[in-house]
């Protein structure tokens, strides 16, 4: 049975993230990352993609699809092109505002992230409402107080290196042999952008998964159907997907 390796993003964990992926796994062998800092494992002094990419890396066998979502998608990218024998990469949302930075609203999103990174609430449920405000451009009621395992959520999200920052290797991705999706949820034109150009870049396929914003892997259907029919099919189209 094929290994589908999957890999969270910010605040919650991939056992919390990946939960609606669970069907999958009549299929494929499901392996949920945990990466450190997360829940159920302690805090860390401090997040970075490329660092999170080498864990990655030494979690990977020969043969395994890779898939990623948000700034997990950012490590799978950096990730996929240090791997041996990768048999395909997904990446969903991957917040890479840096290849969209002549758009204005990105510019301006990043600083206002900036900004909170250094400027914002030092309250670890102050600085995720603020944060889940600015990324998903609404307000977002969090429980008061916030549950342990969001709390601690909150509180590494406060000490990841920018994601903004990132340049992944995407002539190296575009060149190599595995084949590769881009996934992306339809509901802000800025992630929209951000998706598209990285499709174009790596070369890969792209799916567009609509209902559930910044977390279309949330819905288990349709975004199972796109992803199991892209990991049967390496090479082929993410048949079942809507218009890119």
């Amino acid at each position: 049975m094929e290994r589908v390796v999957l890999v969270h993003g910010s605040v919650t964990n991939g056992d919390a993230t990946w939960v609606a992926q669970r069907p999958l796994a009549a299929e494929f062998e499901l392996v949920v990352l945990n990466r450190p800092g997360f829940p159920p494992g302690p805090l860390v002094d401090r997040v970075d993609f490329e660092e999170h990419a080498d864990w990655v890396v030494a979690q990977l066998r020969p043969g395994d699809h890779l898939c990623g979502h948000s700034y997990g998608g950012v490590i799978s990218l950096f990730a996929a092109a240090h791997a041996s024998d990768l048999r395909s990469l997904t990446v969903v949302e991957p917040p890479l505002f840096g290849l969209v930075e002549d758009r204005p609203e990105a510019a301006e999103l990043v600083a206002r992230l900036e900004r909170l990174w250094h400027e914002g609430p030092r309250e670890p449920r102050a600085f995720l409402a603020a944060f889940l405000a600015e990324v998903a451009d609404r307000t977002v009621d969090l429980p008061d107080p916030l549950p342990a395992a969001q709390h601690q959520g909150a509180q590494i999200l406060m000490r990841e290196r920018a994601a903004w920052e990132a340049e992944p290797p995407l002539r190296e991705l575009h060149d190599a042999d595995f084949p590769k999706l881009v996934v992306r949820g339809g509901w802000r034109p800025l992630f929209d952008a951000v998706c598209r150009v990285l499709g174009e870049r790596l070369g890969a396929e792209q799916a567009v998964v609509p209902g559930l914003l910044h977390n279309p892997q949330l819905l288990g259907e349709p975004f199972n159907d796109v992803l199991r029919d892209f990991l049967q099919r390496p090479g082929g189209t993410a048949r079942g997907a809507a218009g890119v």
